[in-house]
């Protein structure tokens, strides 16, 4: 019979901070869209005895990072997207940092060549009692795990 280990709990997804040029930026409400997939293709030859195509592994694609903040003074967000905007190239790697309840680093998601492709302003209702919610939406090149 094989040896079983104690149970580890996993971590919750409540602590975490987004770190890029060495700053921890650690405001954000929510991180999303954290995934990496290798696309197949297919492929056949006509002496190919078999009837079906062979999966052949294809291209790495990233998903868009999703980060969300409530709207303060600080417009830093903003004007890394309106540089872009104005055709300067502004790729930054940065990281997610999972930790535990005692605020510990225990996970380091690296993301190389990040750039905002979309900033959402935040919708306003005079009815609602809402923060104020603004969306950077980020592409990247890359992950790995640190």
């Amino acid at each position: 019979m094989p040896t079983i280990s104690n149970p580890h709990d996993p971590y919750s997804g409540y602590n975490f901070w987004v770190e890029w040029d060495g700053i921890v930026h650690a405001g954000f409400r929510e991180c999303s869209g954290l995934t990496a997939t290798r696309k197949a293709g297919t492929y056949r030859e006509g002496t190919d005895k078999a009837l079906s195509q062979r999966q052949i592994p294809g291209l790495n694609t990233y998903g868009n990072i999703t980060l969300k903040r409530g709207v303060t003074d600080n417009k830093e967000l903003w004007e890394w997207h309106k540089k872009l905007q104005n055709g300067e190239t502004d790729r930054r790697n940065l990281s997610i940092i999972l930790a535990n309840d005692q605020g510990e680093e225990k996970i380091r998601w690296n993301l190389e060549n990040s750039w905002p492709t979309i900033w959402n302003a935040p919708g306003f209702n005079a009815t609602s009692d809402e923060v104020a919610i603004e969306t950077l939406e980020l592409v990247h090149e890359g992950i790995t795990i640190g």
